[in-house]
């Protein structure tokens, strides 16, 4: 919502609050930039946010209020739940018997207002206008919920939460196990770290033991944060609540464990993927939150574009060879997988696959799950999809000798298979290969082509922009050739055609109501590296990584750090976060 800017000039500059020049300056600002006037003028200090606020309200007949400093009741701010708070920037900050009163930046979002009335029948809600800081301090409170519902459960609970002696035999501990993994507290505290992890986009949870403390950690955009600490008293029920929810041996203390359950509620339905290892101080605890029926995404929603986009989609058309997704653990390379079946997945062909943990359920897919347990390995799979009559043929991950072998015959016998390996960089995957054993000449016959990929943090709002620096080149020359960065800048027309390494500019996050540095979500730094001849040859003389790759970076390959350096010019990201992820 915004009033009319000459009515608010008229204003302003009758009330003697700005001069009329000053005005006129912020209103080109904005018109330029498609910035809000009020945002221009109080960027460039011409008025202070919270007056300026409370002037548009009176302009709009609407209460203004100020809750920049207010401590909300955690029962009314919860009436509206964080996700439709954040989005829609909407608080509810104070209740009056059934009236509600919620602040807003938009008094006028009726779809939002009708949708709480609808969810709170017997409440009446009053809007009232409020600041941008106003509500990303009620946004914060939000997270304090979470100290808050723990605060209540400990505090009414701990004392009653059993402990587990370890004079005890097998059979009475895994007795005492399941009863203390029962018990109410413990219950309320696994399901509270969850529905909050889910909250956050937590990718991963880690429940670590200390020597005085339980620590608890959300990993959110590929970044630990810590969330909370936890009385020591707890760790053996969540040990316990958690192995029982994954099926796991309560009684087994000495090994690491692996399990897996689910998370259905109206609102959310994940796969919880469990790690248990034993440590020093008991036993660490990871679970990789899985998101189900989440729509696939597109290879241009991930990040591919230009020349490489169009090298993998001439790739992906082939009926035969190899296309090899390379990356640390994290990296997205599944993901990149998944969007490539979905291009794939028509009815004129059989695709079946093999994964180790299928991660998304994909219509009209023959998915099979790993299951070393019963000796059903990667290269079982393989070697099975082979008699299914498949066009296409997905291995979740080529680890050994055997997958590899079998992943290249495929390959010469007719079917286009995909997979990942962890190498470094594209060219890497081919002595990685090497290294399994497999044959130069069959290795270069059977591979197509090998994208090597990270992920990124993505700016979420505005960004800073600035102009690089001499000693900011300096540093980036470690890492790149800035004339060849040039070239494609310009290229790009991301940069004036008689443009100088000088007139670069990046940008720099900008902390928000919505995300607290600047950034939310990631995207792909890729590079695509085709298989041509003069590849092939370097593969049958077993040539090093460096020498494919330079050959590669001849014939036109863009490295992950060229394209996450155009990503930056760009403004998706910032070049640290480029350099946070490829600096090896």
């Amino acid at each position: 919502m915004n009033v009319e800017p000459q009515r608010l000039k008229k204003f302003l500059v009758d009330a003697e609050l700005i001069s009329e020049k000053d005005f006129d300056k912020a209103l080109k600002i904005s018109q330029e930039k498609s910035q809000k006037i009020g945002d221009v003028l109080v960027k460039l200090k011409y008025i202070d946010q919270a007056k300026l606020a409370k002037f548009e309200a009176y302009l709009l007949g609407i209460p203004f209020v100020n809750i920049e400093k207010e401590q909300i009741n955690p029962d009314v701010l919860t009436i509206i739940p964080e996700q439709i708070a954040r989005a829609h920037n909407i608080i509810a900050f104070r209740r009056n018997e059934n009236n509600l009163e919620v602040a807003m930046l938009d008094p006028e979002d009726l779809i939002t207002i009708e949708f709480i009335k609808k969810t709170n029948p017997l409440l009446k809600i009053l809007p009232r206008f409020t600041t941008p800081d106003g509500i990303k301090n009620a946004l914060r409170q939000y997270q304090k919920t979470l100290d808050l519902e723990f605060g209540d459960i400990l505090k009414s609970d701990t004392a009653n939460i059993s402990h587990v002696s370890d004079e005890q035999n097998d059979n009475q501990k895994s007795e005492e196990l399941i009863k203390v993994a029962q018990e109410l507290p413990i219950i309320k505290v696994v399901d509270t770290l969850l529905k909050h992890s889910i909250l956050q986009r937590a990718s991963d949870v880690h429940i670590e033991p200390l020597e005085n403390q339980v620590v608890v950690r959300f990993r959110i955009d590929g970044i630990l944060h810590d969330v909370m600490s936890l009385p020591l008293a707890t760790a053996q029920g969540i040990v316990a609540r958690i192995k029982v929810l994954s099926n796991l041996k309560l009684d087994e203390h000495r090994l690491p464990q692996d399990g897996r359950f689910k998370i259905e509620t109206d609102d959310y339905k994940y796969s919880v993927r469990v790690s248990v290892l034993p440590v020093f101080t008991g036993e660490k605890i990871v679970m990789r939150l899985l998101a189900e029926n989440v729509r696939v995404l597109s290879l241009e929603d991930l990040g591919f574009s230009g020349k490489a986009l169009e090298r993998i989609k001439v790739n992906m058309k082939k009926p035969t060879g190899m296309i090899l997704i390379t990356g640390p653990t994290g990296s997205g390379k599944t993901t990149t997988l998944y969007a490539m079946m979905q291009i794939l997945n028509t009815p004129s062909v059989n695709i079946s696959t093999v994964e180790d943990p299928i991660e998304y359920r994909m219509p009209r897919i023959n998915q099979t799950q790993v299951n070393s347990n019963i000796g059903l390995t990667f290269a079982a799979g393989l070697r099975s999809l082979v008699r299914q009559d498949p066009n296409i043929i997905m291995v979740g991950e080529i680890r050994d000798n055997e997958t590899a072998s079998l992943a290249i015959n495929a390959a010469l016998t007719g079917h286009l298979v995909l997979s990942t390996l962890h190498t470094t960089d594209a060219a890497g995957a081919i002595p990685r290969l090497i290294d399994m054993q497999c044959e130069p000449f069959l290795i270069a016959s059977t591979t197509n082509v090998v994208i090597a990929q990270r992920l990124v943090r993505k700016f979420q709002g505005e960004k800073e922009k600035y102009s690089v620096k001499p000693e900011d080149l300096e540093n980036l020359e470690k890492y790149c050739n800035l004339e060849k960065i040039l070239e494609i800048l310009k290229a790009e027309k991301l940069i004036k055609p008689k443009g100088t390494l000088k007139d670069i500019e990046l940008f720099r996050p900008k902390p928000s109501k919505d995300s607290i540095d600047g950034y939310k979500g990631r995207m792909g730094l890729y590079e695509v590296l085709p298989v041509t001849d003069t590849i092939k040859e370097l593969i049958i003389k077993k040539a090093s990584t460096r020498e494919i790759k330079e050959q590669a970076i001849l014939e036109g390959m863009r490295t992950m750090f060229e394209d996450g350096f155009v990503k930056a010019v760009m403004g998706l990201t910032s070049i640290e976060e480029v350099l946070r992820v490829i600096i090896d």
